[in-house]
């Protein structure tokens, strides 16, 4: 049985979110911005999902004040459809939800309708369309949040 932890990541870990950036999105982001995330902003939060100690997902979170927004979640190709998205999702809302936030809220693409229906089953819902947000082919992003208290 493979161990499966999830941990707060620093920036010793940057080589593998990036790895999963790569294997995740269109557009990574650059890793400059990664670590500047990691290092400076103090609002941001990040977590990485391991599998036997390799990175196999991680997601980023900011947290103001009673708003907490996921920046960012992945899981790479080869660990999809094993609900661990979901592991880290509810992961992250827990810490939002640890941290004080009352809210909680994503941009998701229109076209992602998986990732949506798993975000539903955490209780969020759509409440706006960001048009034009996906700067790679200028996708619309639906806007979805959740009330966390």
């Amino acid at each position: 049985m493979a161990e499966l932890m999830i941990r707060k990541v620093d920036r010793t870990d940057i080589d593998g979110v990036m790895e999963v950036e790569r294997l995740s999105f269109s557009v990574p982001w650059p890793k400059d911005i990664m670590v500047q995330e990691l290092a400076e902003n103090t609002h941001a939060h990040y977590f990485g999902m391991f599998v036997d100690g390799k990175m196999v997902g991680y997601a980023g979170m900011w947290h103001v004040i009673d708003d907490a927004q996921i920046t960012t979640i992945a899981v790479i190709p080869d660990f999809r459809g094993q609900k661990l998205g979901e592991k880290l999702f509810l992961y992250v809302m827990q810490e939002a939800v640890r941290m004080g936030a009352k809210r909680l809220s994503l941009e998701v693409r229109v076209s992602n309708v998986a990732a949506q229906r798993m975000y539903r089953k955490f209780g969020l819902v759509p409440g706006g369309v960001r048009k034009n947000y996906y700067t790679d082919n200028q996708e619309d992003a639906i806007v979805m949040w959740v009330n966390l208290s």
